[in-house]
């Protein structure tokens, strides 16, 4: 099957988690034996910060570990008539313009006869809804949404049975427990600072829990102002820089533990919809507690497969019960492994899709 992705940037991974696991998925699929083709704008603003600050190398980068991936640069004369050529699904992500969406809606309605799907993981449905519901979305076949606090939106907006739980998950092509262990010491988080709307929640449950603990933290990310590289100082942790994902899994292995601390809407208004690092952080074997989260689907066990901690005091003993406890941090490593390997992989989330394609008429193929 002809698969056609248009997304915001695969082959930038700043302050843009979508392509992690697009990257994994789009990658299961040509393993599969799909014909996969991804475009994504010249002007991305993803690709173009990576560039901005790390140079033309880093945006190259990605290929070597994705070999298999090629993405084509949209320019703003681009047509999309020659993309969609015999494409038999095709979806488009939620961060490309209003034009390209109404475009290749058109397409689709003119006489397309693919499977179209509009693909939304992030929360502007509910903090900018104008923004989205601007999208021209008529000709679409359906929504993938990364989780049912989102689906229900759409299902309010009119979608009903067409709007589809479509989660994030693990690459664990990349994301897996090292192959040998070595030693590991302190706590990393991994996370962007964004527009400060989890600044208080990033002070009370990672930067004095460690310290507090006696930890050693180190962050990577981006987008962190002055004030808040101040903040990481004086609670005496120490701020790393960008990380590129395909680098993530070996920084697991040098820590102990990692931190999930969820943006504010993914818990008041959005709950149940995890950052991808969780996933990530369980697929490379590594024990992680997180800051208040109602995992109002149950994705993971509480308890067995993370650590929950509802204060930041208790974030501190849990943090300090895994650094003395090895039974402990086996019991969640692999706990958290088998609750990847069992729901939370790109690989299931392929045939997710796949399903998914077909319930809307596309053609197929099995897959193992």
């Amino acid at each position: 099957m002809k698969i056609v992705y248009f997304t915001h940037a695969l082959s930038s991974c700043w302050n843009h988690g979508n392509a992690h696991f697009l990257r994994g998925v789009l990658r299961e699929l040509v393993h599969a034996g799909h014909d996969v083709r991804a475009y994504e704008p010249e002007d991305s603003w993803s690709h173009d910060n990576l560039v901005r600050e790390h140079g033309e190398a880093a945006g190259e980068a990605w290929r070597r570990h994705y070999p298999e991936l090629s993405v084509v640069r949209m320019g703003r004369d681009f047509d999309p008539g020659a993309a969609l050529d015999q494409a038999e699904l095709v979806i488009v992500h939620e961060w490309n313009t209003p034009e390209l969406v109404a475009r290749i809606g058109a397409a689709r309605r003119n006489g397309g006869r693919f499977t179209l799907l509009f693909h939304d993981t992030h929360h502007r449905a509910v903090s900018e809804p104008d923004a989205i519901r601007h999208f021209d979305l008529e000709s679409y076949d359906g929504v993938l949404a990364f989780g049912e606090a989102l689906a229900a939106v759409y299902r309010r907006w009119g979608w009903g049975s067409n709007v589809f739980v479509w989660h994030e998950a693990a690459d664990t092509r990349l994301f897996r427990p090292p192959e040998q262990e070595g030693g590991r010491q302190g706590a990393v988080w991994i996370g962007n600072w964004g527009d400060g709307e989890r600044e208080t929640e990033i002070t009370d449950y990672l930067l004095r829990p460690a310290q507090a603990a006696g930890l050693p933290l180190d962050i990577h990310g981006v987008r962190y102002p002055r004030h808040a590289l101040e903040a990481i100082t004086r609670h005496g942790a120490h701020y790393r820089g960008w990380l590129p994902n395909v680098e993530v899994p070996a920084a697991f292995a040098r820590h102990l533990a990692t931190v999930h601390v969820p943006r504010r809407f993914y818990v008041e208004t959005l709950p149940g919809i995890p950052t991808i690092r969780v996933f990530e952080a369980l697929a490379c074997g590594i024990p992680l507690v997180s800051a208040p989260w109602e995992d109002s689907e149950q994705l993971f066990t509480a308890g067995t497969d993370y650590l929950l901690a509802r204060s930041g005091g208790e974030m501190a003993k849990q943090l300090r019960a895994i650094a003395t406890d090895p039974d402990l941090r086996q019991s969640l490593t692999l706990n958290g492994l088998a609750a990847i390997h069992a729901r939370h992989s790109c690989h299931h989330r392929m045939h997710e899709l796949l399903a998914i394609a077909q319930r809307l008429g596309a053609t197929t193929l099995e897959t193992a």
